[in-house]
């Protein structure tokens, strides 16, 4: 079988995670019950998430010479996702990300290091590793200027792009014209729209708006509810299954790394979001960003 090549353009982190029973409050000191060390950056993870279903996976991005560094590029290489674009940076720490864990759900502190490093001149460097690639999916935990040049690469050699606009902030119509496939979770959607979506009527009526406006499909995740997007003009919602979670943390990058893997192999649209709600929905089940990425065969059971 061929393996489609999909290059990610994104962040590499560790992410320190510590399980507590509840948030603290303001002020407040509370004991936690465990901390983890786990390599993490919604770039690492939607790589390995797109590896782990058998895709040729290129990273793009930077870490730093250090203990962290190393973990994250032995991490990447024991998953199959090629090194040979992960830039590794003298004098810069490797990115952390602190993500405090409860039973419901969880709250991140991202310092980006060696990530806001990783520069349009990176990208670059590695212009041809994009040309190559079947389909480009970027995030925003690097610089707005990296993900614009390699957008602009692959819209030159006709290549899809895909835009995890995470973490939320307002985008240049520059970026947004270049951009093929935007995947916002509910906030992320407001905060870009500008309103919030108190109905599914409003949803609709934001979604064709946008639409028109940037030529840029949208696609909404909405965590229990499942994911919502146009298809001929009409909403629709492909429901997510009832599942126990147990960390949320890398659910986002799921859906992302299995639709970008549904697109590259030829799946409509509505076959790669059913595919990427149902990798979402299995990656809350375990522990862990990356160690919760599903597998192809897991998926096709």
């Amino acid at each position: 079988m061929n393996r489609p090549r999909i290059t990610i353009i994104g962040s590499l982190n560790m992410d320190i995670v510590v399980s507590m029973p509840r948030l603290p409050q303001i002020g407040e000191t509370i004991s936690g019950m465990d901390v983890h060390y786990v390599p993490g950056g919604k770039g690492a993870n939607q790589a390995l998430a797109c590896s782990r279903l058998t895709a040729d996976v290129a990273m793009i991005g930077c870490v730093g010479k250090d203990v962290f560094g190393e973990a994250i590029r032995d991490q990447m290489n024991g998953n199959g996702v090629s090194l040979a674009a992960i830039k590794q940076l003298d004098g810069v720490a490797t990115g952390t990300a602190h993500i405090s864990h409860t039973p419901e759900d969880n709250c991140i502190v991202v310092v980006p290091g060696a990530n806001g490093h990783c520069t349009a001149d990176v990208v670059r460097q590695f212009e041809e590793t994009l040309k190559t690639s079947k389909i480009v999916l970027a995030q925003l935990e690097v610089p707005l200027d990296a993900v614009r040049t390699a957008f602009a690469i692959a819209k030159e050699n006709c290549i899809p792009t895909v835009l995890n606009p995470a973490p939320a902030q307002k985008l240049p119509h520059e970026l947004l014209e270049l951009t093929d496939y935007i995947t916002p979770n509910e906030s992320e959607w407001e905060l870009l729209y500008g309103q919030a979506m108190n109905t599914e009527a409003r949803l609709g009526v934001a979604l064709r708006e946008w639409e028109e406006r940037y030529s840029c499909k949208v696609i909404v995740t909405r965590g229990e509810i499942g994911c919502s997007y146009l298809e001929q003009g009409k909403l629709m919602t492909a429901g997510a299954p009832k599942v126990k979670a147990v960390d949320t943390t890398g659910a986002g990058d799921a859906f992302n790394g299995a639709f970008v893997y549904g697109l590259s192999i030829g799946q409509s649209l509505r076959d790669s979001i059913a595919f990427a709600v149902k990798a979402a929905s299995l990656s809350v089940q375990t522990f862990g960003a990356q160690d919760g990425m599903p597998r192809l065969e897991q998926l096709q059971q």
